[in-house]
């Protein structure tokens, strides 16, 4: 019985940061960058400061809750996320960069605060949306 010849993927090109990073990677990286650094945008915390009141239940610790703007739902901080309402979108190339921070560091009136499984339903929807859409 002979073996299978593995055959090899081609290497993906690596043109980016003295020929250690792809295209991806590297745009990637941007990406995260720029998202991390959008954790500090104060409207984030401002919507989330509009959405909170003062918690009245059980739990001593908890000194706030949050309303989904989906299920209008009470939620804890650590169960809501602030989501864009225009995705941000993807960022693969230099002509995506400038919409890319637009909607990224968008105002008030374009983030939300959502509970995070309103959030993963719309991102799942959001990302359905762009599929059909390509």
């Amino acid at each position: 019985m002979s073996k299978a010849k593995k055959v090899k993927k081609p290497r993906v090109p690596r043109t980016r940061n003295h020929e250690t990073m792809t295209e991806s990677a590297f745009w990637g990286s941007i990406r995260s960058a720029l998202r991390q650094k959008s954790r500090w945008w104060k409207p984030s915390s401002e919507v989330k400061k509009l959405a909170r009141r003062p918690y009245k239940g059980v739990n001593k610790r908890q000194k706030w809750e949050y309303k989904c703007v989906k299920c209008k739902k009470w939620h804890m901080g650590k169960d809501v996320n602030v989501d864009h309402k225009v995705p941000a979108g993807t960022l693969t190339c230099a002509k995506d960069l400038p919409g890319f921070v637009e909607r990224l560091f968008c105002e008030i009136d374009g983030l939300q605060v959502l509970c995070k499984n309103c959030h993963g339903t719309k991102t799942q929807s959001d990302k359905n949306n762009k599929i059909q859409t390509l």
